[in-house]
């Protein structure tokens, strides 16, 4: 770059990244009561990104690939803020709320690849904690391009069902077992959108992320379940390809995708070694029905929100006490300020606990 993209770049680079995680503010403390005033909380981030868009016009052909990346993700940015901003008039607000929102994982997903080249997205893309970490930095930084390492897609189109993404972390060493998380997405979302919740403590912590997509509208937490055969099909072929430490291997999911934990996580054969179902809807007979031999002692990490407006603390509380009771190791947390909303906040505790064994 000349000087004069470096200015550019200095310029509209901070703006992008402030408006991104103000995004993530709203998506962990959406509550439809509260809305307004969070809206009113992260202020117009947007409006000072709009204003330095016009930098990168100029920008030469040489420059194109780090420009349409920035712009892409801008564009989903600023439609995200246009969508929220334009919700409240809307006749089905929250339908409207969750639809703009659905921006942001597309706008991390076009500025991420720029996290090898530019040291700030490599910040955002890193737990808070560990964003001055100068060995796990220069690690990234460092990392030769693998076609076996970063954001991968398999068959997971937006529009798609079946298909699953992944992350692998770029430091990622075939010599030793890694620890693997199987995220769910929640009903009507997909995989795709939903490895955005995992990717950050991932990449902080060392650990291979699987989003997969359901094969129907949401999981199947009744009637037929041909998801789960899905879910070993698509297990087998990322052991088969990565060094999963068979210890270590973890169903979490949020919302619908935290139910269908319950549901094929407490199989007999389930391949699982820890469940973690966050925000997710929970029925007595779920303990009842489980094998015995499999809930003995299986590590389960049950998070919820004291907020929850879809699926209330109740049925969490219930579970907690029916799998404990059951025999389960049952570790509990209840988020006082949470909603129907996933706390990413959380990752690093669910992650202590895969680590513990």
């Amino acid at each position: 770059m000349e000087e004069r993209e470096l200015d550019d770049l200095v310029a509209f680079l901070p703006p992008l990244l402030q408006a991104l995680e103000r995004l993530g503010f709203v998506a962990r403390y959406l509550n439809p009561q509260d809305f307004e005033a969070v809206m009113a909380a992260i202020g117009a981030p947007d409006a000072e990104l709009r204003a330095q868009v016009h930098r990168l016009d100029a920008w030469p052909p040489g420059l194109a690939e780090i420009r349409a990346a920035l712009i892409a993700s801008a564009s989903e940015t600023l439609a995200a803020y246009e969508g929220l901003r334009a919700a409240p008039s809307d006749p089905d607000s929250l339908t409207a709320i969750f639809r703009a929102l659905r921006h942001l994982p597309r706008a991390q997903e076009a500025l991420y690849p720029l996290a090898h080249d530019l040291a700030p997205v490599s910040r955002v893309f890193l737990d808070p904690a560990v964003r001055e970490n100068a060995g796990l930095l220069h690690r990234l930084s460092h990392a030769a391009p693998s076609p076996d390492t970063g954001v991968l897609h398999y068959d997971n189109a937006p529009d798609s069902r079946g298909g699953f993404s992944a992350y692998v972390p770029e430091y990622y060493d075939p010599g030793r077992p890694w620890p693997l998380v199987v995220a769910l997405h929640g009903g009507g979302g997909n995989g795709r959108s939903f490895l955005w919740s995992w990717l950050r403590d991932a990449r902080s912590r060392g650990a291979i992320v699987v989003a997969p997509t359901a094969i129907g509208r949401t999981w199947a937490i009744t009637g037929d379940d041909p998801d789960t055969p899905n879910l070993g099909r698509l297990l087998g072929y990322v052991r088969g390809r990565w060094n999963i430490d068979p210890t270590r291997i973890l169903l979490t999911g949020m919302s619908d995708g935290g139910t269908f934990c319950y549901v094929s996580g407490l199989e007999p054969a389930s391949p699982f070694t820890h469940l973690a179902p966050v925000s997710a809807a929970f029925h007595p007979m779920l303990a009842s029905f489980a094998d015995p031999g499999r809930l003995a002692g299986l590590p389960i990490h049950i998070v919820h929100g004291a907020l929850d407006w879809m699926f209330p603390v109740d049925m969490a509380r219930e579970a907690a006490r029916d799998l404990g009771a059951a025999g389960a190791a049952v570790t509990y947390v209840e988020i006082d300020d949470l909603s129907h909303s996933y706390p990413r906040e959380a990752n690093a505790a669910i992650l202590d606990g895969l680590e513990a064994g």
